[in-house]
C-alpha cells in the first residue's frame, strides 16, 4: 500500500509548482476567509481545487497560465443559503410588478393590461413581484380592476413575498373558487360585500396554481440557464434552492429531471442544493427491523449527490410573513387587534413531521417567520433529538425572522441554523417595521446570532427581493430601510462578517464547509472577483461594488473585463 503523504502545513511555492497548477491567480487582494491566513495576494489552481494560497508572484515560473488581476479583490464564491433559482427564471419572461417599475395600483392594472391586449383570448397573464406595502395606496390590487383591463384572459398576480396572488374573475371561475373547499392555511379573501375580491392568502393560492403547474421540463431548463447567467453576474457560484417539486401552490413532479438536464446541458452553470418540499416524501415498504421510511423513492435523502447537484435538507412550512401579517406571531400585530397571523398546518401536524423526517435522515428546513412559529419549530427539533440523537442533524430555520432572546439561546443550544435574508431589511424593512410596532429589536436578527456562536448564513429568498449578495451584505452592515430609516443598528455586522456570512457560513448550512466557503488549500476554486475591498472602504459604497469575474471550479464563467485566459 503507498503510504500517505506528510501533511503540508502552509503549502508554499514548492508545493505550487510540484502539484503542477494550471492556473495561477495573481497580483490580487484575496480576503481567504480562513482565520489562519486572512489575507493572501495569489492562488494556485489545479483542476477544480485550489492547491495553494501565498503572495503576489510566489507561483510564477510554472507552466500554468497566470492571470493578472491588477490589485483586484478575490473572495471566495458566494452562496446563496436560500433562493427560489426556479420561480426567479420564470418570472423573467412574467410581467414586471416590482416596486421599482410600478408605484400604484393604477399602475399595476395598466402593465397587466398591457400585457393583455398582446396576449391571445383565454391564455394565462401573469405579472409578479407587487408589493402592497409600497404602493401608493398601500392595499393589494382586486378582481373588478383586473376585470377591466383583462376579461378574456385570466389573470395572476403574484406578491413579492410569494404568500398571496390576486386573481381576476376568469382565473377564479378556472380555479371553482367558491365552490372548492379552501385548503388548510390558506384564507380566500372576501370584499364588503362579503363575496372574493381576487385575494388568496397562503395555500389559498393552491386552488389556481394547480392549473399552471407541472410545466414542461423544457421550460424549467430554459429558467434556470436564465437564472444562472444572472447568478454568475452577481459572484454566485452556489446557491440553495428551498423547495423543489412545489411550494405553496406549484407542483412541478420532474424538477429535478429539469435540474438534471440543465446541468447535462450546460444551462446550469452553478452549484446547486436541492431542498425538496415535505409534499414529495413518502413512507414505504421496509424490512420489520427498519423504521418506515419516510423519504424520495429508493429512500433518498439529505446528501446523496454531487458538487454540482444534491440533495440538502427537507423544506416545511409552519407559517406565512411579517409583511403580509400572516407569520405565527405571540402578539398582535401592530394595528390590528386580534390578528396573531397563524400556522399552515396544525402545530401538532408540524411536529410529526419535522420528527418524522429527522427520523429518517434529513436535516430540515422549516420556514418559520413569527416568533411563535419559530419557539414552535424549536420544540419539535427538541423532542426529534430527544427521541431520537443524532450527531450535529444541524436542523435549519428558514427566515427565523421575530426570534425572542431565549429562543437565539436555544437556537445555540440545539446547533440549529438560522437562515435569515439581510436583503430584506432594505427592500421589506418598512413594511416589517410596520407590521411588529415597538417589538421591532426581535426582527431579523444578526449580532446576536453571531455573539451567541451560530454560524449565520447569508440568503436573499429571490425572487421575493433583488438577489445579489453585495446588495444583501451592503445591508446586513448598514441597517438601513428603503425609506431611508434605521432598521436594527444594533443587529449590524461588519463588512467582512458579511462575507463570511455569504460564504463560509452558506456553506455550512449544507454540510459543505469541507469544500466552499474559503480560499485554503484542497477547497474547489469557486471565486468571485470585485473592483473593490469591500472590507476596507465607506460601508455606504458597498452596494456599488462590481463584481469584475466569477470563477467556478477554476474556470471564469462570467468575465465583464477580460481577465480570463481565454478572452
Amino acid at each position: 500500500m503507498r503510504p500517505e503523504p506528510a501533511p503540508i502545513d502552509s503549502p508554499g511555492p514548492d508545493y505550487a509548482l510540484a502539484m503542477r497548477p494550471d492556473l495561477i491567480l495573481d497580483n490580487a487582494t484575496v480576503i481567504t476567509i480562513d482565520e489562519t491566513r486572512p489575507r493572501a495576494g495569489s492562488i494556485a489552481v489545479l483542476g477544480e481545487r485550489i492547491v495553494a494560497v501565498g503572495e503576489i508572484g510566489e507561483f510564477r515560473g510554472t507552466e500554468a497560465i497566470t492571470v493578472d488581476l491588477g490589485g483586484r479583490t478575490v473572495v471566495p464564491g458566494f452562496n446563496d443559503a436560500h433562493n427560489h433559482m426556479q420561480a426567479f427564471g420564470a418570472g423573467l419572461n412574467e410581467v414586471a410588478l416590482h416596486p421599482d417599475r410600478v408605484r400604484s395600483v393604477s399602475e399595476l392594472v395598466a402593465a397587466i393590461g398591457t400585457r393583455a391586449a398582446e396576449t391571445p383570448v383565454g391564455v394565462w397573464v401573469i405579472g409578479t413581484g407587487y408589493d402592497d406595502n409600497k404602493l401608493l395606496e398601500r392595499r393589494h390590487p382586486t378582481r373588478h380592476e383586473l376585470d377591466a383591463v383583462s376579461p378574456d384572459n385570466p389573470v395572476l398576480v403574484n406578491h413579492t413575498s410569494g404568500h398571496f396572488c390576486v386573481v381576476n374573475s376568469a382565473a377564479m371561475r378556472l380555479a371553482r373558487i367558491g365552490e372548492v373547499p379552501v385548503p388548510e392555511g390558506g384564507v380566500v379573501a372576501t370584499g364588503d360585500d362579503g363575496q372574493p375580491n381576487g385575494l388568496l392568502e397562503e395555500q389559498a393560492q393552491t386552488l389556481v396554481r394547480t392549473l399552471l403547474h407541472p410545466r414542461a421540463v423544457a421550460d424549467l431548463v430554459q429558467n434556470l440557464g436564465a437564472a444562472s447567467d444572472v447568478y454568475l453576474s452577481e459572484g454566485i457560484t452556489s446557491a440553495q434552492e428551498a423547495g423543489v417539486g412545489g411550494i405553496l401552490g406549484t407542483a412541478e413532479p420532474l424538477e429535478l429531471a429539469a435540474y438534471q438536464q440543465a446541468r447535462r446541458s450546460g444551462r446550469l452553470r452553478v452549484r446547486v442544493t436541492l431542498m425538496p418540499a415535505v409534499e414529495t416524501l413518502h413512507g414505504g415498504a421496509h424490512h420489520p427491523d427498519d423504521e418506515e421510511p419516510f423519504a424520495l423513492d429508493l429512500g433518498l435523502h439529505t446528501g446523496f449527490g454531487d458538487h454540482w447537484l444534491k440533495f440538502g435538507p427537507v423544506k416545511i412550512f409552519a407559517d406565512g410573513s411579517l409583511i403580509g401579517r400572516t407569520a405565527a406571531m405571540f402578539d398582535d400585530f401592530e394595528g390590528e387587534p386580534g390578528n396573531r397571523g397563524y400556522f399552515q398546518m396544525a402545530e401538532a401536524t408540524l411536529h410529526r413531521l419535522i420528527i418524522r423526517a429527522h427520523r429518517a435522515g434529513w436535516q430540515v428546513a422549516t420556514h418559520a417567520i413569527g416568533d411563535r412559529a419559530v419557539a414552535s419549530v424549536l420544540d419539535a427539533y427538541e423532542e426529534a433529538q430527544r427521541q431520537l440523537p443524532r450527531t450535529d442533524p444541524r436542523h435549519r430555520i428558514e427566515h427565523c425572522g421575530m426570534c425572542r432572546a431565549e429562543d437565539v439561546a436555544r437556537i445555540a443550544a440545539l446547533g440549529v441554523v438560522p437562515v435569515p435574508q439581510g436583503r430584506f431589511i432594505n427592500e421589506i424593512g418598512d413594511g416589517m417595521l410596520r407590521a411588529v410596532g415597538s417589538r421591532h429589536p426581535d426582527c431579523y436578527r444578526q449580532r446576536s446570532f453571531l455573539d451567541a456562536g451560530v454560524p449565520l448564513p447569508g440568503s436573499s429568498d429571490r425572487p421575493v427581493v433583488k438577489g445579489a449578495p453585495l446588495l444583501g451584505i451592503h445591508d446586513m452592515v448598514n441597517q438601513r430601510t428603503a425609506d431611508g430609516q434605521p432598521f436594527n443598528p444594533q443587529e449590524a455586522i461588519t463588512a467582512e462578517e458579511a462575507v463570511r456570512s455569504f460564504t463560509l457560513h452558506s456553506a455550512h448550512a449544507a454540510f459543505d464547509e469541507a469544500d466552499k466557503g474559503s480560499i485554503e488549500v484542497g477547497k474547489l476554486a469557486d471565486l468571485t472577483v470585485l473592483d473593490r475591498d469591500i472590507t476596507a472602504i465607506d460601508p455606504a459604497g458597498i452596494a456599488d461594488t462590481t463584481v469584475e469575474a466569477t470563477v467556478v471550479g477554476g474556470r471564469f464563467e462570467y468575465d465583464r473585463v477580460g481577465l480570463s485566459p481565454s478572452s
